[in-house]
């Protein structure tokens, strides 16, 4: 990698998640010789990954230079921004700063891997400004599907930055306040070298929406279900949303009750800072089964269909207190992230086919996004004005649209990057100086592992192509003291006739395989391993059309 100039001159932009995809955001800033992080997130696996539930960026270049890391800013509670601190704040040990909704969350994620006491949590101020290193930091409220969601104002002695974060401009959240529009167009007036952006809708005309007419749209919508039991499907961490569900529950007559345990997480964090004060009481899982059914109202985790979320157990039976039957109503008041078709259309076939009405998004106005539409994009490079416009937070084809979209908007120099590309903002022109390591971690039981390597190859050949194992016995001249024992899975269904002949026609053929192999070599533990393990291999790929992990053991007697 080439050398950073490290004079207070020189301003870097560095995304190692967060650029080319939606979700997995780590950002970093290089100005005088420091580091500044921002956000640190996760993402999950989909139908492309099965042996993959949560990944994160490899921070392995951060890692090498912890030294000169200053701190860790997050812009909001959404797990594609913070859910990678407890994985890999000990990587760091640096200080972490957040206002007191995500400190919150981040202290109830903290103590789930047991660190909460080790992390240096700053809490700030909404709008609050404080100092890391060479930078300035100031907190600017905007809007989201969460609360206290920010942008940063990032002020260097080498130029002014706003990094966006995840927002839009909802003239009524219903919970916090509302972008703070008059700090946008002071910072915009000061001068600002470069925007780094939300790209997630730029395809969408217009705005983005208000949560205010969502809860207007709810309350009529549950009012005109007069029988069985409603239940609507939300992102946990949308509190508006789970407060207008609740709200509108109340004026039909409903009663409500908490279904999954990200819920219970998050509304007992937004109690305690002072959200969720008009929510009425809420029923235990317990109470429900003593009223009506159509004075019940469930909000559930598993809008996207996850396979251990309250919805999905309890489309398959097998949630423990709460159940679903004929003439119900499900309603999924959230957007399908890209990639979760599948899962979610599993799980409205099983409610349907359990005699559920269903109800989405395409069929009732019960969801606005949380993220920039054109109109909402257009507003802000009228506030900031910037001479940079780098796009993130989005694909390649929502970031190539999203420069255009910037450059329309007067901004003179647009950068479509990939994670890893080292980008210097100043001085002169923007440009990619650099590219570094920007790979992926998977979390594998309780560790961190990559994601292209052996392990999680190794699972992905298990669930696609099976195992098989083959055991032999042999004496200290080579010969076979019995039949080769094979174990299969996933290969072969020995109570299928004609596959448990196959078995008995492959030890045959090992048996007959290792007697053939000349005697100095049968005398080699490693050489008949390797030999058979290539003759199995073969055997099973000619009969069966599989290409197993094969496992040889020798054991000599």
């Amino acid at each position: 990698m080439a050398n950073l100039d490290s004079s207070d001159k020189s301003l870097f932009y560095l995304p190692l998640g967060g650029a080319g995809e939606i979700g997995m955001n780590l950002n970093l800033y290089g100005h005088a010789g420091k580091w500044l992080m921002v956000d640190l997130g996760v993402s999950f696996g989909d139908d492309s990954m099965p042996a993959v539930d949560v990944f994160m960026a490899d921070p392995a270049f951060i890692e090498e230079r912890k030294k000169d890391l200053v701190g860790l800013v997050i812009t909001h509670a959404h797990e594609d921004h913070l859910g990678a601190v407890p994985h890999l704040w000990e990587r760091f040990r640096c200080p972490v700063y957040a206002t007191p909704f995500t400190a919150g969350f981040l202290h109830e994620k903290l103590k789930e891997t047991g660190i909460e006491k080790k992390v240096e949590v700053n809490v700030i101020d909404l709008s609050g400004r404080f100092q890391a290193g060479p930078f300035d930091i100031q907190l600017v409220s905007v809007t989201h599907s969460i609360p206290e969601p920010n942008s940063l104002i990032i002020r260097t002695k080498a130029g002014t930055v706003l990094h966006t974060g995840d927002w839009k401009f909802d003239p009524d959240p219903l919970t916090g306040p509302t972008a703070d529009e008059a700090a946008l167009a002071k910072v915009g007036e000061e001068g600002v070298l470069a925007m780094i952006g939300d790209s997630t809708n730029v395809f969408s005309a217009g705005t983005a929406g208000s949560e205010a007419d969502v809860r207007e749209s709810l309350t009529q919508l549950i009012g005109t279900y007069k029988s069985g039991r409603v239940a609507v499907g939300c992102f946990a961490s949308n509190i508006a949303r789970l407060e207008t569900i609740a709200l509108a529950a109340e004026a039909n007559g409903r009663s409500v009750c908490l279904v999954g345990r990200s819920l219970h997480r998050m509304y007992k964090v937004a109690k305690a800072t002072g959200y969720l004060k008009d929510m009425p009481a809420l029923l235990d899982e317990e109470e429900i089964g003593y009223l009506p059914r159509e004075r019940v109202l469930l909000i559930c985790t598993g809008s996207q269909g996850e396979p251990r979320a309250a919805l999905t157990r309890i489309a398959g039976d097998t949630h423990p207190g709460v159940s679903l039957q004929s003439g119900d109503t499900v309603i999924f008041s959230a957007r399908q992230i890209p990639g979760n078709e599948k899962a979610i259309g599993r799980l409205q076939n099983r409610l349907a086919m359990k005699g559920i009405d269903i109800v989405t998004a395409r069929d009732e106005f019960i969801h606005v996004s949380g993220h920039p539409a054109r109109d909402d994009l257009e507003k802000m490079y009228g506030f900031i004005k910037p001479r940079i416009a780098i796009p993130v937070h989005g694909e390649y084809r929502h970031q190539a649209e999203h420069a255009r979209l910037a450059k329309r908007c007067g901004v003179e120099e647009t950068l479509v990057i990939a994670n890893g590309d080292l980008v210097r903002l100043a001085p002169g022109v923007a440009e990619v100086v650099d590219e570094v390591f920007a790979g992926r971690l998977a979390v594998a039981g309780n560790k961190l592992v990559p994601l292209g390597g052996t392990m999680l190859r190794d699972r992905q050949r298990l669930l696609h192509n099976g195992c098989i194992a083959v055991t032999l016995v042999m004496d200290a001249d080579g010969a076979l003291l019995s039949d080769p024992s094979v174990a299969s899975f996933g290969l072969l269904d020995i109570d299928v006739e004609d596959d448990a002949a196959l078995e008995d026609e492959l030890i045959d053929d090992i048996a007959d395989f290792v007697e053939d192999l000349p005697r100095g070599k049968r005398r080699d533990d490693n050489a008949v391993e390797e030999a058979v393990r290539h003759m199995v291999r073969r055997w099973v790929k000619i009969e069966v059309g599989l290409k197993p992990l094969t496992d040889i053991q020798v054991a000599r007697v």
